[in-house]
């Protein structure tokens, strides 16, 4: 996960043509190409709307944006990764259909408008339905104004924890109340709970959804196997 400047065919290099130029661009040349480097202490700050038209051009992309406006670039995951997220997505699913009345779930190409103006895309996450049920059809939109009640992040092999830790305590603080973050690379969990110390678990055999998600285990074998 990187944060990213962006950059594109057309894009002179006084970086006086602006994003919104560079995208129209791309929306009338069918083959327009946006680029996305990488170079230190430069950062892509778009607008809610920016950020809106990137994510549906840049769809083999998991993009994110901070509270700051910053663009965060994730590129597609590793087999591992894949692999551990289909395990984690298939049980969450598996007992969503047998309690789909609590609420709403969604896998990691799902975003959220954060009340603090950021959009994250969590692994895994879970909706209750009276605070789902309670947004207009506009705060619903492309991308939902509210933080999941339940959110999950699966480390990869090229995250640094660090701003996965941020990430939890940003859910946390803009809502979530039960929140895992897995470290396959550690072998450990740490599990983030409303007004809580944070809980680390080391390899643990499986977690459950506690009272939030009552019934839900998650059997990590296949994660930690991979």
């Amino acid at each position: 996960m990187v944060i990213a400047k962006a950059t594109a065919e057309k894009w002179v290099a006084d970086h006086e043509v602006s994003l919104e130029e560079n995208l129209e661009a791309s929306r009338q040349e069918k083959h327009s190409i946006l680029t996305l480097c990488l170079p230190a202490e430069t950062y892509l700050h778009v607008t809610p709307e920016q950020f809106e038209e990137l994510a549906r051009v840049n769809r083999d992309l998991r993009l994110e944006r901070n509270a700051n406006g910053e663009l965060i670039v994730s590129p597609p995951t590793g087999w591992e990764t894949g692999e551990r997220n289909f395990s984690l997505t298939g049980q969450m699913y598996r007992w969503y259909e047998k309690n789909s009345q609590l609420g709403k779930s969604f896998e990691s190409s799902t975003g959220f408008v954060l009340p603090n103006g950021a959009n994250r895309s969590p692994d895994a996450s879970w909706i209750s339905s009276a605070r789902w049920n309670a947004l207009t059809s506009e705060q619903k939109g492309t991308f939902p104004n509210i933080c999941p009640d339940f959110v999950v992040e699966l480390r990869s092999a090229s995250d640094n924890l660090a701003p996965l830790q941020a990430k939890m305590r940003e859910y946390l603080e803009n809502g979530a109340v039960l929140g895992w973050l897995i470290d396959p690379k550690n072998c450990q969990v740490e599990i983030y709970r409303a007004g809580q110390a944070v809980e680390i678990l080391e390899k643990p055999s499986e977690l459950n959804g506690e009272s939030l998600l009552p019934g839900l285990i998650v059997n990590l074998q296949q994660i930690w196997s991979v």
